[in-house]
């Protein structure tokens, strides 16, 4: 069995700390360190394709809409004031990433869309980012991929249950 970062870890700290539970100990540490890994391959993705976060994650909730969103699902989206998506998509329309037209069903009302061209770059920083996540989690095989996201879904239904967890939609 190959070691990892947090092996030395646990070898440091077991000795000071003989009641830890180098399992408990492990796995969050492992978690931990696997999203930090991630971040730092989404924020280089981001560079590579010259988004900053603020406007990636918004181009993503706008994609999980199948590309078209009002405003105020956005804001509902993102958990930002609607203010705060008007100057987001402001830049964006300025980069030419979404346009906003007059809503076909209620004339009060703008929907924002993805252009061709706020698709792309959308989909090269997923495709950054989600090639990582297929070659870390390929070191599993289809089937322990499915047992490590059932166990981590029970571990998240805690945490959500718990102190200020919350379940998402």
């Amino acid at each position: 069995m190959e070691l990892d970062w947090t092996d030395g870890h646990l070898a440091r700290w077991l000795p000071v700390m003989p009641d830890l539970d180098p399992d408990i100990e492990g796995a969050v540490t492992r978690a931990g360190e696997l999203t930090r890994h991630l971040r730092k391959v989404r924020e280089q993705a981001l560079v590579d394709v010259d988004l900053e976060r603020f406007e990636y994650d918004t181009l993503h909730k706008l994609a999980g809409r199948e590309g078209r969103a009002t405003p105020s699902e956005l804001a509902s989206d993102l958990g930002l004031s609607p203010a705060s998506v008007t100057g987001r998509l402001d830049g964006l329309e300025r980069r030419g990433l979404v346009v906003r037209t007059p809503s076909r069903t209620d004339r009060r009302r703008v929907d924002v869309a993805l252009t061709d061209e706020g698709r792309v770059i959308w989909r090269k920083a997923m495709d950054r980012l989600g090639g990582e996540e297929h070659r870390v989690l390929g070191a599993l095989d289809a089937k322990e991929r499915k047992v490590l996201s059932d166990l981590l879904r029970r571990v998240m239904v805690a945490a959500e249950s718990g102190p200020g967890g919350r379940r998402r939609s």
